[in-house]
Order: C-alpha cells, then structure tokens, then sequence
C-alpha cells in the first residue's frame, strides 16, 4: 500500500493530487521552487521540499534533484502530474530503480508514445519532411510535452524557418527538448479526445469522448464531455483506436488519445501518457476520481471489467490571467479575491497569492455538470458571471461570451472558433454604471469631514478608468444622503451600493485594493486628482508589453540596421509563452535595449524604431 506520495509539480496539479492523497489517508510531499515558495501546493501538502532556483529547467524539470528530494522525504510513491518531467521516460524509469512506485504507465510505453514522432510511426503515419507550397498550411509541433507550446502554423514557406526556430526555442524551455516535427494543418478540424485507463491486469477503459475545440495559441480553453454531435459510429470508432493505441504498448494508468475530427473522419494526432488538465469533465460524467484510480492501479489493484456508466454533461473552463484583447498577453500580480460560486473549481491559488512571471497563467478551472449540455452551459456561464476574480485581468468575461455565443450554443465546434470571433468576444462592454458605483462605495468608506449643511453642497467628483477609458463622476451629499443626477441611491456602503434606474434596483458589490476597484466583474483603476506627469517615450519607442525574459534578439540586429514595418524584432518568454515584439514600421532601428536572457518589467523600453522623415 501507498503511505506517501512526492508531487512532483505545481499549481492546481499539485493541489489536485494532494486533495485526493489526503482523502484516502495518504501523506503528501510538496516540491517547490524559489519562485513558489509560498504557493497554495506546498501549504496544502504535509511536507515539502525546496529546489533552488525559479526556472522550471533548473527545478520541476530536474529529475535529478526531485528523485533526491523524494529519497531524502521518504517516500515511497511519485506522481508526476501534468506537464514537466510527466511524460519524461528517464525520470520514471529512475523513480522505479530508485524503489520508488510510479503512479504513471511503463517507461517503455512513454517512450513510444511521448514523442509525436514515434506515436505517428507506431500508428502507422510519418511527419512531413521536405515541405513543398502544395503542403501549406502546416504544422510545426514540439515532439515531446504539450499545452500547446512549441506550436507554430506555417500558412507560407517563406515564414517556415523562423517557425521551425521559435518552436525549438520554446520547445526546449518548456519541455528540456527541442525536437520539432511538420505535420498537415487541417482547417475547420475539431479537437476530440478519448481518456482511458488501464490496469495490469490487461483491462483497458476508454471514458467517453471529450471535446477541446476551442483554444488559444493551441492550448485549450474549454472542454467538455461527452463531445457534442459525434455519431455513434464515429464516437464507437475513436473508443476502439484509443483502446488499441493502449494495448500496443502495453499501457498501464491514466492517459489520453487525441484526434482531429473533419468531414465525419478522425485523424489521430497524439497520445498524452500522463493525466489532462480536462481530466475533470471525465470525472464528473463518470462519477470517478482519476486520481484516486491512478493510485489504486499503481497499487496492483485490479479495474472493474467495465467502467461505470456515463450520466450527463459536464464543462469546463480554464480561468487565466491575460488579457485577450491583446494578443492573450500574460498578467502579474496580487490575486486578492478568488470564488467561483456552485461549481466546482481546481485551483493553485488561494486569496492574496501572488501571480509570477516563472509559470504559465492558469489560475483555475471551474467545471459544472448538469444533466443535459444546454444545462451546463447555462450553469457555468452563470457562476463565471457571478465569480469574485479581484486582482489582475483575467479571460472571464471572454468565457462567459464564449459559452454564451450561438455557434457554441449548437455545438459547432472546431479549432478556428477564437480566429474567427475574438475581436466580438473581447469588445468592451463595461458597465456605465460601475464608477458611480465606485464612487458612492469610496464615499461612504471614508471618513466624512463635517456634516451636512442647509447649503447645496458642491458635487464631488471622482475619476476611473475602466476599459482603457476616463470615466468622471458627479455626486452630492444633501440632507436625504447621497445624491447623482438621474439615479435614486437606495443603499450605499463600503462594500454594497443599490441604485435604482428607470425604477428598477441594482445591486453592485464592491471591493478596493489600492487604486483597483472591483464593482461586480467590473475592473476599476481609481484615478488621483492630479494626474502625475507621463513619461515621454520617442516615437516608435517598442515597450516591454509584459514582464519577462529576453529570449533571443533577431540575428544580427544591431543600431542603426534598417528594418521593415512587422519585422520580428525580439522574443519575449512570459508565463511559458513566448511573445514576438515587431517593428511598428519600416525605419531604422536607433536603439535596443534588450539583450538574451534580460529581466524585463512592464513598460521597459526595448528598443527604438525611427521612421523615414
């Protein structure tokens, strides 16, 4: 039996694994870099380990240090997780010669399967290796990890080297592997996938389907299950090629096939021999913890000859923090106030955690089951409605409009969802009555200097910016309270202002932090009277967008060479994304500030472009 289990992860995966751990009575060991510290996974787990340093190469990729820390623990169980060393052959086939159980398939079956490339061969297909202008569009793909890094579409050859090196680039920091391969780039495809689970009693599940069409940067944004509008048939097919894809290698414990759905056929992409971030749509239509069923395989334990029956429709929707609206850019800071009402959510991050540069920007899933689809749509999009995310911006109301959008609503699905909708999803829709709200909430959270006088008072005036714009407002005090033009306030405190319009009452909760005010999911920046000067950047100044890390600078850029408007310039790596920063227009580069492996904050100047007089 299992009596102690080394995590060897982070963020919601960890908490994941050390909820259930818990659960059955098992003792659980944290891993920890510099840079998490403090995190959620390490206050949650009964012990912990530190390994020096913050980034991920030096630390939760490391199978070297984690082995020494889980021997040092006194362990005698690892779980890997998701992502980093969980799909690594070396490091399982260490933990096993350690005398350490791993909670994960054979090392040869990771080996056949954890690169892209071979898992093709093995199921009988092979990647493009002299691309020609008939293959366009394709694909460039890091063999091993995924979550959709080390992914670029080439629609034209030209622009197929500088994909082939971004993808090593961030293949190898994500994943300590740059082997890249090109495969078809099917437009219009559908992301299906099959879980399955197997013992080592030759008894193989294959859970249902799920659906993960609709991404970003080809990594998921919501997923559900069962997958909507499949066939019969189809659905019967995909169950029966993952099951053969398990049983080729001889497969042992949770993993996931993955297919490309087009024209009613599939094509097999992947298999993931780890557990998904979806893994909880499955469990929620199966009524299982995975986890739970990972530890009991890894213990010998036989599986049911069938698996339970599914019931019902479950979604999920990954919470991240970034901005949509440009170009999904990564967000830092205090995470004052996280709570997802009536569903249940799988987080890393508890209130007042702070959100780094180091990792990637997931800060939750929030999953709600229902007993037909229409059903769970409704109910999620109305918990991330409702949600408190107090801090810094987040993908929320992009979720909420997705969920709600009418080609969701009726299921069609596929992979250009966000190329085609995004500029609609991300339009900002404040709303115009949030800084009154501010307002009054401030107004009656502070101490008030005198009192009221027969004397109309002089309106006082407060200013916000919310949604990239200035918003002023006027109100009063008078003998009845507060007062505005045109609205009756009805309630007003620190925390909760009720207006009334047009004469029906709204209710707004108010939270501040600093200058930050939340009124509902509405995001506030409370402005000072007088606004501080502005630093004046020269024109065709490029500005560090995010912070992050240098990654590389365009070979042979220097001052003074000439450039072209849209050139990429720089790479910047934040939140295990990379971001390419371009020249603005054609000109002459005057100054660069930036050189590989530099520390950037927001807003530090990168390099200067000059245009033609």
């Amino acid at each position: 039996m299992i009596t102690t289990v080394l995590v060897a992860n982070r963020g919601e995966i960890a908490c994941r694994v050390v909820r259930t751990c818990r659960e059955l009575g098992i003792r659980t060991v944290a891993v920890h870099s510099d840079a998490d510290a403090g995190a959620l996974h390490v206050r949650e787990a009964d012990a912990s380990v530190r390994l020096p340093g913050s980034a991920p190469v030096a630390t939760y990729l490391c199978g070297d240090l984690i082995l020494k820390a889980a021997l040092a623990a006194g362990v005698d169980a690892v779980h890997p997780g998701y992502g980093f060393l969980s799909e690594n052959a070396d490091f399982a086939r260490a933990v096993r010669e350690a005398g350490l159980t791993w909670i994960g398939p054979p090392p040869e079956a990771i080996e056949a399967m954890a690169s892209k490339t071979r898992a093709k061969k093995l199921m009988g297909l092979e990647p493009l290796t002299a691309v020609t202008a008939d293959d366009l569009p394709v694909l460039v793909k890091a063999a091993a990890g995924g979550g959709g890094r080390g992914m670029r579409i080439v629609r034209e050859l030209a622009d197929l080297d500088a994909a082939l090196t971004a993808a090593r680039a961030e293949a190898r920091s994500a994943f300590g592997d740059d082997e890249v391969f090109v495969e078809p780039y099917l437009e219009g495809g559908r992301h299906v996938e099959v879980q399955i689970l197997a013992d080592t009693h030759g008894t193989v599940w294959a859970l249902g389907t799920r659906d993960c069409s609709l991404q970003r940067r080809h990594q998921k944004v919501i997923e559900e299950a069962p997958a909507p509008g499949l066939t019969p048939e189809l659905a019967d097919s995909l169950a029966e090629m993952a099951v053969r894809a398990a049983r080729a290698v001889d497969y042992v414990g949770a993993g996931t096939v993955e297919f490309l759905v087009a024209d009613g056929r599939a094509h097999f992409l992947e298999m993931n021999t780890r557990l998904q971030v979806e893994h909880p749509v499955t469990e929620a239509v199966f009524g299982i913890d995975l986890v739970a069923l990972q530890l009991r395989v890894a213990e010998g334990a036989a599986l049911d000859a069938e698996p339970p029956r599914a019931r019902g429709h479950a979604i999920e929707a990954r919470l991240y923090a970034e901005d949509p609206a440009r170009d999904w850019a990564p967000q830092t800071g205090t995470l004052h106030r996280l709570a997802v009402p009536d569903v249940r959510l799988d987080t890393g991050y508890a209130d007042g955690d702070t959100i780094g540069v180091d990792y990637d920007p997931l800060l939750a899933k929030a999953v709600a089951h229902a007993p037909t689809r229409a059903e769970a749509i409704r109910r999620l999009a109305a918990a991330l409605e409702r949600a408190e995310i107090h801090g810094p911006v987040t993908n929320r109301e992009l979720l909420v409009r997705s969920l709600r959008h009418e080609e969701f609503g009726a299921a069609r699905l596929d992979t250009g969802f966000y190329d085609r909708h995004l500029p609609a999803l991300t339009e900002p829709a404040p709303d115009p009555y949030a800084p009154l709200a501010a307002a009054l909430a401030d107004a009656c959270g502070r101490s008030r200097f005198g009192g009221w006088r027969n004397l109309p008072s002089q309106p006082q005036i407060k200013r916000y910016r919310m949604a990239g714009e200035e918003h002023e407002v006027r109100y009063r005090y008078t003998r009845g309270g507060l007062t505005a033009d045109g609205v009756r306030v009805v309630r007003a405190d620190a925390r909760l202002v009720v207006l009334e319009v047009d004469g029906v009452q709204r209710k707004f909760a108010v939270a501040r932090y600093g200058d930050q005010v939340h009124v509902g999911p509405t995001a506030l920046t409370a402005l000072p009277r007088f606004p501080e000067p502005a630093v004046d950047h020269a024109p065709g100044s490029l500005l560090a967008p995010m912070p992050g890390t240098v990654v590389r600078v365009a070979e042979g850029l220097a001052v003074g060479a000439a450039v072209e408007a849209g050139q990429p310039l720089l790479w910047l790596e934040a939140m295990k994304m990379e971001h390419t920063i371009t020249a603005p227009a054609a000109g002459t580069l005057t100054a660069l500030h930036a050189a590989p492996g530099r520390q950037v904050e927001v807003g530090a100047l990168l390099a200067v472009v000059h245009g033609p007089e």
